[in-house]
């Protein structure tokens, strides 16, 4: 007869039950983190073919000096606020739908390095940023060690970024421009494993609703906009000038 109350079967079954458990919510982990990763990349080459395609076809010429010039350049500002405070009421393909245009329009925006970079600086400078990247977030996937607490000083440092930036524009320093992009650089390479790690975590609280497809698309502009950013403050300092 079976003993029911055995110790040793309860702790078995136990044991078996919380590992499956357990199995199933990493393979949920992963294939979120993936779905993040996929949109993100996807979104960062969609920037790249827009960017290359408008510079070749004379489209990024045209917009020197023109008002329509300051269009594109603000333009990706606005679907980052639609997505960021609407997404609550998008549906989970109206947002996927928006970082799709969202990265196609920040092409047209980003097509302006081909004229003041050589193309061997941009690549060059594209595989170093894809290189520290992924070594940044897998740091903040894997690591044990808490970065909440950095949150609000990188958060505080991309405020103080574009107040210099603003400044600059009116001073026109070559020192504040070289200080603002080491430190750009550096603020975003932490942005990076802090945000990689924060998303791991939001996966535990929409797991299981419907809030699941709009998570991955909002994790993916966030990784996407560190990317791009930390690429755009190493390319001012690694970059050689047409």
């Amino acid at each position: 007869m079976a003993k029911w109350n055995d110790p040793n079967m309860a702790a078995s079954g136990f044991g078996a039950g919380a590992n499956a458990m357990d199995q199933a919510v990493d393979a949920g982990l992963r294939s979120y983190m993936l779905s993040v990763y996929n949109y993100m990349g996807s979104g960062v080459l969609l920037t790249g073919i827009v960017a290359l395609l408008a510079f070749q076809s004379g489209f990024t010429a045209s917009l020197i000096g023109s008002p329509l010039m300051w269009v594109v350049a603000l333009a990706p500002l606005a679907f980052v606020l639609v997505l960021s405070f609407g997404i609550n009421k998008l549906s989970t393909p109206a947002a996927q739908a928006l970082f799709w245009v969202y990265a196609a329009v920040m092409g047209l925006s980003m097509s302006t390095i081909f004229i003041a970079f050589t193309g061997t600086s941009i690549a060059t400078t594209f595989f170093a940023t894809a290189a520290a990247f992924i070594g940044l977030s897998l740091y903040g996937y894997t690591t044990k060690k808490d970065l909440s607490g950095f949150g609000t000083f990188l958060i505080m440092g991309v405020v103080g970024i574009l107040v210099a930036m603003l400044i600059n524009l009116f001073l026109q320093s070559s020192a504040l421009s070289l200080a603002i992009s080491v430190i750009g650089v550096l603020l975003f390479a932490g942005l990076t494993a802090y945000d990689t790690q924060k998303i791991k975590s939001m996966y535990f609280y929409v797991r299981g609703t419907d809030f699941v497809g709009k998570s991955v698309v909002m994790g993916a502009l966030t990784l996407y906009l560190d990317f791009v950013n930390m690429f755009t403050f190493l390319l001012n300092l690694m970059g050689s000038r047409d």
